[in-house]
C-alpha cells in the first residue's frame, strides 16, 4: 500500500508542476524596417526565435533611458538565444548612427539586440494595431510596457516597467516559451 500512495503522490506532484501555457495575446505581422547598422531588417528574421520588444526614443527625457537599463538586466538574465527589439517613436530623429550611439551606451550587445527606425506608418501600426501600445504622435506619450513574443511571432505577455521583479518575471516566461514545442 506504502509503494502505491508513493507513487500516487509522485504523480499528483508531477501533475502540479506543469506551468500553465501564457495566453495568445496577439500576432505581430510581418514588417521590415531599419536596424542601427543601417541595413533593412525584416521582423520574419525573428520567427523561430523567442523575443522582447518595447518602445523608445533616445532623447526621451523620462522613462526610456529607465526602460533602456531594464531591457540590460533581461539581456543579462536571458539566453543568447532571446533577442531584443527597441523600437523608436520618433523616427526622424532617431536615425541609424544616433540608434547606434544609443545602443552602445547601455552595452546592447548588437548580435542580440536591435534598434529600428524606420517609415512611421510601419512604427505607429505596429505601436498601435499590432503591439496595442500607443501611438506615435508629436507628444511621445508612449508605453512603458515591454511586450514578450513566442517563436511563432505571437505576443504572449505585457510586462509594467513598474512591475516589481520585472526583469525575473520576463526571464521566467521568456524561457517557458523556449522549452514549449511549436
Amino acid at each position: 500500500m506504502t509503494a502505491r500512495f508513493a507513487l500516487m503522490a509522485c504523480l499528483l506532484l508531477a501533475g502540479c508542476s506543469r506551468e500553465t501555457p501564457l495566453p495568445v495575446l496577439g500576432q505581430v505581422p510581418g514588417f521590415t524596417l531599419t536596424a542601427q547598422t543601417g541595413q533593412a531588417f525584416n521582423g520574419s528574421s525573428l520567427l523561430g526565435r523567442v523575443w522582447i520588444a518595447d518602445f523608445i526614443y533616445t532623447h526621451c527625457p523620462g522613462p526610456c533611458p529607465l526602460m533602456t537599463q531594464r531591457l540590460k538586466h533581461v539581456q543579462q538574465a536571458t539566453p543568447a538565444s532571446v533577442r531584443l527589439v527597441s523600437f523608436t517613436v520618433d523616427p526622424a530623429r532617431d536615425t541609424p548612427p544616433v540608434l547606434t550611439a544609443y545602443a552602445a551606451r547601455f552595452g546592447a550587445q548588437p548580435d542580440r539586440w536591435t534598434f529600428l527606425t524606420g517609415d512611421p506608418a510601419t512604427l505607429n501600426m505596429l505601436d498601435r494595431d499590432a503591439f496595442k501600445l500607443g501611438s506615435l504622435d508629436a507628444t511621445f506619450d508612449h508605453s512603458t510596457r515591454f511586450v514578450l513574443i513566442d517563436q511563432q511571432g505571437r505576443i504572449r505577455a505585457y510586462y509594467s516597467l513598474a512591475l516589481e521583479n520585472m526583469v525575473d518575471r520576463i526571464g521566467h516566461d521568456a524561457h517557458q516559451l523556449e522549452k514549449e514545442t511549436t
